[in-house]
């Protein structure tokens, strides 16, 4: 069984195409289509429920507003019934017939990621930010993949199951997925211009992805011990704020020096008070986390209805 989760917004004129696609690209094998209508507000579930009624493997979960695509693709991951695990976009910018290859990859990695190798975009409001997002998260990550923010990936079961994602991290999936310890591989597939609807997504989504990232980068290396990231700020901070009292103090004792009117030692006064409470924060955190970890998962998106 492949399960391919397809999130939309606003797309009505794409779904019937879109289906059709993904129907003669899967051919024979055992599939579901997976639509997550994030809050559209024009006739996008009403033509996913006209599909449905004559394909039964078309499904579709229906968001009560717009909570986003990291929301849908957790919506959809949950919803999922099959071994393989295919997410793409519903404008058509993506090509279904790249699916079965990437499914056949699956044999030998854990996660394929597409790469848009000749993308159909606009430079400026696209390209770019996509380009120095893309450099950025190269670096920050670890893992040389040339296109994170590409919709067409592949997945394992296993590999998706109990992934928890929040903000806009989705972009960031097999990042998260290659900390875990996974293999993670990269395909390049086709890429087609926009030719019904409006894009969803503009040059602002740079800036969001870079404090998603900047979450990433915290969470990989610091989830399980903030105290440790925490309390070495606080120590410096509180150590430089030491070294400047006691050499104010040296002065007042050696020299005779007056401190009243000496600015440094607000400074350094300053300094370590706000170590220690960067250092207490971090004992708060060592306690959110624990919590975190012995609750159960909360969703936060809210599901109007449903069709399976």
């Amino acid at each position: 069984m492949i399960s391919i989760i397809v999130p939309v917004f606003n797309e009505e004129e794409n779904i019937f195409p879109l289906y059709q696609e993904i129907k003669d690209a899967m051919g024979k094998e055992e599939y579901e289509i997976i639509f997550i209508d994030d809050g559209s507000t024009d006739s996008t579930y009403e033509k996913i429920k006209e599909i449905h009624d004559e394909d039964r493997r078309v499904k579709c979960i229906k968001f009560t507003r717009n909570f986003g695509k990291t929301a849908a693709l957790m919506a959809g991951f949950e919803e999922a019934k099959g071994d393989s695990i295919i997410t793409m976009d519903g404008d058509l910018q993506n090509d279904p017939s790249d699916i079965p290859s990437m499914i056949k990859m699956l044999e030998e990695y854990d996660a394929v990621n597409g790469w848009r190798y000749s993308r159909k975009d606009p430079f400026i409001s696209k390209k770019l930010p996509s380009r120095i997002s893309n450099i950025i998260s190269r670096w920050a990550t670890g893992l040389k993949l040339h296109d994170f923010n590409c919709g067409l990936k592949a997945y394992r079961k296993e590999v998706i199951r109990n992934l928890e994602l929040f903000g806009e991290m989705h972009r960031y999936i097999p990042a998260i997925i290659a900390w875990k310890g996974y293999k993670v591989g990269e395909m390049k597939v086709k890429h087609r211009p926009r030719k019904y609807g409006k894009s969803k997504y503009g040059v602002i989504r740079l800036f969001r992805g870079l404090f998603d990232l900047l979450n990433f980068k915290f969470w990989a290396g610091y989830s399980t011990r903030p105290l440790h990231f925490f309390g070495g700020v606080g120590l410096a901070t509180f150590g430089a704020g030491f070294l400047i009292d006691f050499y104010l103090l040296m002065l007042k004792i050696l020299y005779g020096e007056l401190l009243s009117n000496r600015p440094l030692l607000i400074l350094g006064v300053l300094l370590m008070v706000i170590g220690i409470q960067i250092f207490l924060t971090g004992f708060m955190a060592e306690i959110m986390i624990r919590s975190y970890y012995t609750s159960g998962n909360k969703k936060f998106y809210v599901i109007r209805e449903k069709i399976e």
